[in-house]
C-alpha cells in the first residue's frame, strides 16, 4: 500500500494514522467534523483530505474508522465516489455492518471487515497513540465475496500498525467478542452504577480493585449502545451466564433463597424478618463458603487463560515493590536503574493516595531477573520489597 484514506479521526482512526506514518507514502484524513480532522493532522496522523488525491488516482486503501451503524452507509458513499481500491473498517461488531452493506448494494469484493482489539476509555484524536495497536490482536473477518487483494490490503494495515493478525469470519468474531469485550463492558457498567448513589464517605474507601473493575465503564455511551445493539444475542447469552453465577453467589452469601434483583439487607436497613423467621439455606455455612470459593477458583482459572503479549501464553512474573517518593523525576530514575541492570520491566502499577509523600511502584519482571533488580535498586538507595 502506498496511500491510505482514513475516514473518521477519533481515537482509532487517528491512532492508525500515527501508526502507519512511516509505512505509507501518503495518509489522508477525513471526518464529518473538520476540527477533529485538523487536530489529527496537527498530531502527525496525516494530511486533511481536500477532495482529491495526487495524480487523480484513488487511495490504495480506505479505512472506515466510524461507529458500527455508520459503516454500511459510509462504505456505499465512498464506493460511489471511487475513493479507494480496497476498503476495511474497525467497528466492534461485524455481522450487522456486513448485512447492511449487502443490502445497500456495496461491492463486497473490495471490502474486508476488520476489528482492532485495542482502545482506551478516552475518546477523540487527542487521546490517540501511535503504539495503541502494538502487539494487540486485530481480527480480519473475511467474507465469501472478498477478493484476495482486499484481504491482502487489510492484512498490510494490521502489520503496519504492529498488531497481531487473527483471521476469522463475522459470525464467529461477534460470538467471541461478546465474551471477551462486550459483556465485560456491561458488567463493569453494572458495578459502576452501584456507585452513582453511594454514600460519599464509602467512596473514600475506593481502592485499586474498584478502579480496575470499573475503568472501562467510562466509555462513550452512544458508541457502546450501538455495539451492544449490533451484537445483542451473543452478549445476552454471556450476561445470562454471569447473572446466574452472581445470583448464586448472592444466595450463598445471604444464606437465603435470593432471587436476582432482590436486595440483601444490610446493617443500615431495618429488616422486618427476625433471624428466626428467615428461610434457612439447607447448606451448612461451610458448604456455602465452599460454593463461593469454587466461583473464585473458576475466576482465577479464567484469568490464567487470558493471553499475554502477542497472543502468547501469559508468563508468570515476579512482583517487586519499591517505595517511591511523590516528586518529579522519580519514575525516570527508577527506570534508569532497572535499565542499567539489564532488567526489562514488563509492567508497572502505582499505588498512591493523593497528598501522601510516597507511594509504591509494583514492578512485574521475569523471576530470573528479580535478584539483579532488587540488588541494583537497593544499591541506588531505594526501599525494595519482593
Amino acid at each position: 500500500m502506498t496511500s491510505v484514506l482514513i475516514i473518521g479521526t477519533g481515537l482509532i482512526g487517528t491512532s492508525i494514522g500515527l501508526a502507519i506514518a512511516g509505512a505509507a507514502e501518503g495518509v489522508w484524513l477525513s471526518d464529518a467534523d473538520p476540527v477533529s480532522a485538523r487536530l489529527a493532522a496537527d498530531l502527525g496522523a496525516g494530511v486533511v483530505y481536500d477532495g482529491s488525491f495526487p495524480g487523480g488516482q484513488p487511495a490504495d486503501l480506505a479505512v472506515l474508522a466510524v461507529p458500527p451503524d455508520a459503516v454500511a452507509p459510509m462504505l456505499a458513499s465512498a464506493q460511489r465516489d471511487g475513493l479507494a481500491r480496497f476498503y476495511t473498517d474497525v467497528a466492534s461488531v461485524k455481522q450487522s455492518p456486513v448485512a447492511r452493506a449487502i443490502a445497500a448494494g456495496c461491492d463486497m469484493s473490495v471490502y474486508v471487515p476488520g476489528h482492532p482489539l485495542s482502545g482506551r476509555e478516552k475518546q477523540g484524536p487527542a487521546a490517540a497513540r501511535a503504539d495503541l495497536f502494538l502487539g494487540r490482536t486485530w481480527a480480519i473477518c473475511s467474507t465469501p465475496w472478498a477478493s484476495a487483494g482486499a484481504v491482502e490490503a487489510a492484512g498490510w494495515l494490521v502489520a503496519a500498525c504492529g498488531a497481531t493478525l487473527v483471521m476469522t469470519d463475522p459470525a464467529t468474531h461477534d460470538r467471541w467478542v461478546a465474551l471477551t469485550s462486550h459483556a465485560p463492558h456491561v458488567v463493569a457498567a453494572a458495578m459502576a452504577a452501584r456507585l452513582a448513589d453511594a454514600e460519599p464517605r464509602a467512596l473514600d474507601l475506593a481502592g485499586q480493585g474498584l478502579r480496575d473493575v470499573t475503568r472501562i465503564a467510562a466509555g462513550d455511551t452512544e458508541l457502546w449502545t450501538q455495539i451492544l445493539a449490533g451484537n445483542a444475542d451473543p452478549v445476552a447469552d454471556v450476561l445470562a451466564e454471569v447473572a446466574a453465577d452472581l445470583a448464586e453467589a448472592a444466595r450463598l452469601l445471604a444464606g437465603d433463597s435470593v432471587t436476582p434483583g432482590s436486595r440483601i439487607p444490610d446493617s443500615r436497613t431495618p429488616d422486618s424478618r427476625t433471624p428466626d423467621s428467615r428461610t434457612p439455606d439447607s447448606r451448612t455455612p461451610d458448604s456455602r463458603i465452599k460454593g463461593i470459593a469454587d466461583l473464585l477458583d473458576r475466576g482465577r482459572a479464567g484469568v490464567d487463560r487470558i493471553p499475554g503479549k502477542h497472543g502468547t501464553v501469559s508468563p508468570v512474573f515476579a512482583q517487586v515493590q519499591v517505595v517511591i517518593k511523590d516528586q518529579p523525576g522519580e519514575l525516570a530514575r527508577l527506570f534508569d536503574v532497572a535499565g542499567a541492570a539489564g532488567v526489562n520491566i514488563e509492567d508497572i502499577r502505582i499505588e498512591h493516595s493523593p497528598g501522601l509523600p510516597a507511594g509504591v511502584a509494583e514492578l512485574s519482571v521475569r523471576p530470573a531477573e528479580t535478584t539483579a533488580l532488587v540488588q541494583a535498586l537497593r544499591a541506588a538507595g531505594w526501599a525494595v520489597y519482593s
